[in-house]
């Protein structure tokens, strides 16, 4: 697995709130308690709102608003595509100023323990891993409002492909990484995919609605999550 890889599922894990040991950590993604705290010090390096310490445990804080200004989802899309953009530009003196400017944004995200996490993070990811994601993120925002169901084909972290029928639910932000939570048809589970290793997405005729199980709130209500 790679070292990216591993941090986002570091987050994905730590982002019920809940107290997590460093062994526990390392039993689940099959690595070191060694690594589990080097990867615990970049996370928290990067500004990723997370608390412990080894021997403890470890947590993750809401980071939710961005006072004084709200900005909506789409608005901070389009910011984060621009920054992307910039981010690989070849002059090296624009690239630095996009990359100091997203610090800048990530510093001022606060944590926020009256609301619920809703997947904002900090940044962690090079900028060109979004910017594969990003012909996707219209047609999954449409199909999230209009409750459509879509077709997509999803290439797993060793490269394997799957097509699949999904529910998209809600889309979260991850500081340079895009991801939708879903419901897969195909495994009859939530999921959490990332929008960037969707190669292809159709979104179907057919609308679903809430049932028991499968809702966004059900998702919410568990603390397993499966990643294939």
């Amino acid at each position: 697995m790679r070292r990216t890889d591993r941090l986002f599922d570091l987050i994905q894990i730590l982002r019920d709130g809940r107290l997590h040991r460093a062994q526990d950590l390392a039993d689940r993604l099959g690595v070191s308690v060694r690594t589990v705290y080097r990867d615990m010090d970049t996370l928290m390096a990067s500004g990723v709102p997370i608390e412990g310490e080894r021997g403890l445990g470890y947590m993750a804080t809401a980071a939710i608003t961005l006072p004084p200004l709200n900005l909506s989802v789409i608005e901070l899309e389009a910011l984060h595509l621009g920054m992307a953009v910039v981010g690989e530009a070849a002059d090296p003196e624009l690239q630095e100023a996009a990359r100091s400017l997203s610090a800048k944004i990530d510093a001022v995200l606060p944590e926020d323990r009256s609301t619920p996490p809703t997947g904002w993070g900090i940044a962690v990811y090079p900028f060109k891993d979004a910017t594969r994601g990003f012909e996707h993120m219209p047609a999954l925002r449409a199909a999230i409002r209009a409750r459509q169901k879509v077709r997509i084909s999803y290439r797993a972290a060793d490269g394997g492909i799957t097509d699949r029928t999904i529910r998209p639910l809600q889309l979260d932000y991850w500081g340079r990484v895009w991801t939708v939570t879903l419901w897969c048809e195909l495994r009859a589970a939530f999921r959490v995919f990332r929008v960037d290793r969707i190669e292809k997405l159709s979104v179907l005729p057919q609308l679903f609605v809430d049932e028991a199980g499968k809702s966004l709130a059900d998702y919410l209500n568990q603390s397993d999550m499966g990643t294939d």
